[in-house]
């Protein structure tokens, strides 16, 4: 039986130099993306009309293409004026993920596992899919870890990372956890499975500091600096799963969901805090206003 390989949502994708609806059929068996894993991609959102911080997710996946070995076919500035125009192709009453990725086709001349530079690829695909910003989560101790940098490409936002969160989801989710909170190989708080985290203690903001083991957030970033302009103390600094079980409210932050309070930590119960909501209140004050300040 064939699987339909029809898009969920309403999808538009730019590639070759044209727009086309649906999921087209773009990398094949002898692709050095479909074997040997050379994508990647990035995210970044359109709803209420804005798209925050698009441009640093378009430059953010240059970035991570050259990290790979790849060489990026388009500036972050022509990534971000396509995105803009695909937009206009959808109804404007559903959000919007916007994805530019890259992929190699071929491999090295010099070997095959690595990707070859000049064979690299671009396509900008974007899908409605609804914002669940503020729905409570629970988190559980995920059992996996996230890889140092010297095992796994952890400079680039690549597809072959998350594997490793997907299986730490489905542990989680069949224990009865929305997702999983994952540490670093030394044991300290990383990230959950699918965002950036934040504990709040005695009016204190901490965040895990970026050690090179999870992606450092745009959205991560932005918070932090909203905060901070607010006059809260804000502190990026190594953490413990002790650190969290202490905390007085835990949320997370992500280009996806934005701010998402935690209401359940294993066993501990957490209610939604002041700090989440002025998280989210100040990260909509600032996309609503349409400044572009540094993150």
């Amino acid at each position: 039986m064939s699987v339909n390989t029809a898009p969920r949502s309403t999808t538009w994708t730019f590639v070759d130099g044209e727009w086309i609806s649906g999921n087209p059929p773009l990398i094949g068996p002898t692709s050095h993306a479909m074997w040997l894993g050379s994508t990647v991609f990035d995210g970044a959102r359109w709803f209420d009309g804005i798209s925050p911080d698009l441009d640093l997710h378009c430059q953010r996946v240059n970035r991570s293409a050259i990290n790979m070995g790849m060489k990026p076919t388009k500036t972050p500035g022509e990534i971000e004026h396509l995105a803009l125009e695909g937009v206009k192709k959808f109804d404007g009453k559903t959000a919007i993920y916007i994805k530019p990725m890259y992929w190699a086709e071929h491999g090295s001349p010099f070997s095959v596992v690595a990707a070859d530079p000049e064979s690299t690829r671009f396509a900008l695909c974007l899908f409605e899919a609804p914002m669940h910003t503020a729905q409570p989560s629970s988190l559980t101790v995920s059992p996996f870890r996230r890889p140092n940098p010297e095992v796994a490409m952890t400079s680039a936002k690549t597809g072959s990372l998350y594997p490793n969160s997907g299986r730490a989801i489905i542990e989680a989710k069949n224990r009865g956890f929305d997702n999983a909170l994952m540490r670093d190989m030394n044991g300290n708080v990383a990230e959950t499975a699918s965002s950036n985290i934040f504990m709040v203690k005695d009016g204190v903001i901490m965040t895990p500091v970026a050690n090179g083991t999870f992606l450092s957030g745009i959205t991560r970033s932005r918070v932090i600096g909203l905060l901070r302009a607010a006059g809260h103390d804000v502190r990026e600094c190594t953490l413990t799963v002790e650190d969290f079980n202490a905390a007085d409210e835990i949320f997370t932050s992500g280009n996806y969901s934005k701010i998402v309070p935690i209401n359940r930590l294993d066993d501990l119960q957490f209610q939604e805090g002041p700090i989440a909501r002025k998280a989210l209140e100040l990260y909509m004050d600032w996309a609503k206003s349409g400044k572009k300040a540094a993150a």
